[in-house]
């Protein structure tokens, strides 16, 4: 008789039927999270363009998420002060995940394309990798060390090292805030599989909004005191959408992923993100579709596929 073939879930047994449950939630919240926050960078490009400064639009996008998210807890009964047992997951997104994630990606937008941005402050593989075998003693078959390496070997295709003028100094600042953004995502990753919070990362999400919040505000006075979101209306609707939609609900969806599916699995999944963000950056900013582009994404595409195959019991 053969026998079954399941996505087997840290920490449930594989019979379980809430395992299988669990992992296609957490497909299904990954896959929301990749088109919602895929869908930020060429607007967040498009604003920065038109006028706004890139920290201001860090920080209205974190006051904006943050309060859109305590309304919606407010009016549910939901919205209460963290607890003693919220702290380590609390810090960690807000802190590595969303205060200095935005303030290295924001600023990297100035420097370098929003595709090129979107590319490598998306790429936690290249850091969650080892921190999960060295702080976390995940196991990581085969199979999955093979899904991470076709999924970077997507991103270097995407990227297009060699076509950069290395030599400018553009190019290093600007890639090395997109370094940044990567690894400070990547430490909120693992620390908050780590960490069990009482409260739901829903409940916690007003306050780690409020933490980056607080974070960006001296960066703002200090590096851009009399910049602003601009004038252009679209600057606003860039920012509407973000603030409201794919902020919240995308940072929301992310966070329970990574939480629900294996560390690989859910970086290599995020892989994606950079993939649909060049197409969007053609579509919004008359960026080319060209063969590294199509390239790229299927290799990401068939690491996805390698990552997330169910394994056989």
């Amino acid at each position: 008789m053969p026998r079954s073939v399941e996505f087997v879930v840290p920490g449930v047994a594989a019979s379980s039927d809430d395992g299988r449950k669990r992992a296609r939630v957490g497909f299904a919240q990954l896959a929301v999270s990749v088109v919602l926050l895929s869908s930020a960078w060429p607007l967040t490009k498009i604003a920065i363009d038109l006028g706004s400064t890139p920290v201001w639009f860090a920080e209205g996008r974190a006051v904006l998420s943050g309060s859109t998210i305590a309304i919606i807890l407010s009016l549910r009964g939901r919205l209460r002060m963290p607890c003693r047992a919220d702290l380590p997951a609390l810090l960690a997104v807000g802190v590595c995940q969303l205060g200095l994630y935005f303030a290295f990606a924001h600023e990297a937008v100035a420097w370098v394309a929003a595709g090129r941005t979107a590319i490598l402050a998306n790429t936690t593989t290249i850091w969650v990798v080892p921190l999960s075998l060295i702080v976390l003693r995940e196991h990581i078959p085969p199979r999955r060390w093979l899904a991470a390496g076709f999924g970077l070997a997507g991103v270097v295709v995407l990227m297009s090292p060699w076509a950069i003028d290395w030599s400018s100094r553009n190019a290093l600042v600007g890639h090395g805030f997109l370094l940044g953004a990567s690894l400070s995502w990547s430490v909120a990753i693992i620390a908050t599989r780590a960490a069990t919070p009482r409260s739901t990362m829903f409940e916690l999400l007003p306050w780690c909004f409020a933490v980056c919040a607080v974070m960006l505000a001296p960066l703002v006075i200090w590096h851009a005191p009399h910049g602003g979101i601009g004038t252009h209306p679209m600057s606003w609707v860039a920012l509407a959408y973000i603030g409201l939609i794919a902020g919240p609900f995308g940072t929301w969806c992310v966070i329970q992923a990574t939480a629900t599916l294996p560390t690989v699995v859910s970086s290599v999944g995020f892989l994606s993100t950079p993939a649909i963000s060049l197409i969007l950056a053609n579509l919004m900013l008359g960026e080319a579709i060209t063969a590294d582009l199509l390239a790229g994404s299927a290799l990401i595409i068939f690491g996805i596929g390698c990552a997330a195959w169910p394994v056989r019991r």
